[in-house]
């Protein structure tokens, strides 16, 4: 029975750090590798790109996240949190929404005019700019860009690399919660102290949940209600299979923030 529950681990392990296991292996198949610190968070945007002739957007997380908070763009810029749910088209780029919103060939940031996202002319010099997001081929300087952005902050062992939430607290980095013409300004909430949640599994310690240190990154709207639908303790039931399926925690923490399987980063408690 023991050796039964340990194989079952493993295979939770390996799927979602991307090794795909293949039960009966064929010959010339390859197995996924797992994806490499930099490419974790990265995300394909197709859903009108290769129909128009063009190539997909690919979109670096560690780029956006260590400069705008999860909220602001997937509240105040609407973004879906789903992967394919937001209808961007260059047409609404242009006119100053979802990509747009920043990318607009005006905003400043950290001194830099941020370069415009879309154009009615793609050729010559606006053909290049476009390749800055739709990439033909990978681009060549995203991991050197990676090591290079990420070599003072603080070291994680999992996703990035990168503890975020330590990077914030020292101040290394500061994300932008605020965008004129999309924002509004809100009323400031009294936090919750840290609460524990009982673990199911008496292998593992309880987790100690922070309200303070999702609030900084998501607010208080990301979460409730799309995703936990009631804010009394204990009114959202859900279990660990529910969050390895990509629900409640495993929206953020199945993709983009510190995988599922860096178990001590939630399981903090003492039993």
């Amino acid at each position: 029975m023991k050796s039964v529950y340990i194989a079952s681990i493993v295979v939770i392990f390996l799927a979602f750090t991307g090794v795909v296991i293949d039960a009966a292996p064929k010959r010339g198949g390859s197995q996924k590798r797992p994806k490499r610190p930099y490419e974790y968070g990265m995300v394909t945007i197709d859903n009108f790109s290769t129909k128009a002739g063009i190539a997909p957007v690919v979109f670096d997380h560690w780029r956006h996240r260590s400069k705008f908070t999860c909220r602001l763009c997937h509240l105040d810029i609407t973004f879906a949190m789903k992967a394919k749910g937001t209808k961007i088209k260059g047409l609404n780029n242009m006119k100053g929404y979802y990509c747009g919103s920043c990318h607009d060939g005006k905003m400043k940031f950290n001194d830099k005019i941020v370069f415009a996202a879309c154009a009615d002319d793609v050729t010559g010099e606006e053909a290049k700019r476009c390749e800055k997001c739709h990439l033909i081929e990978p681009n060549p300087n995203n991991e050197s860009d990676f090591w290079a952005f990420s070599e003072n902050l603080p070291k994680e062992k999992m996703g990035n690399g990168i503890d975020w939430e330590k990077a914030e607290e020292m101040g290394l980095i500061k994300p932008i919660d605020f965008l004129d013409g999309h924002s509004k300004k809100k009323k400031i909430r009294k936090i919750e102290e840290a609460f524990p949640l009982k673990s199911k599994n008496k292998s593992l310690p309880d987790i100690l949940f922070s309200h303070k240190k999702h609030t900084v990154w998501n607010g208080c709207d990301v979460c409730h209600p799309e995703i936990f639908v009631g804010i009394k303790k204990g009114s959202t039931k859900y279990t660990m299979l529910e969050i390895f399926d990509a629900r409640y925690c495993g929206v953020c923490h199945s993709s983009v923030a510190f995988p599922l399987m860096d178990c001590q980063r939630c399981h903090t408690k003492p039993v």
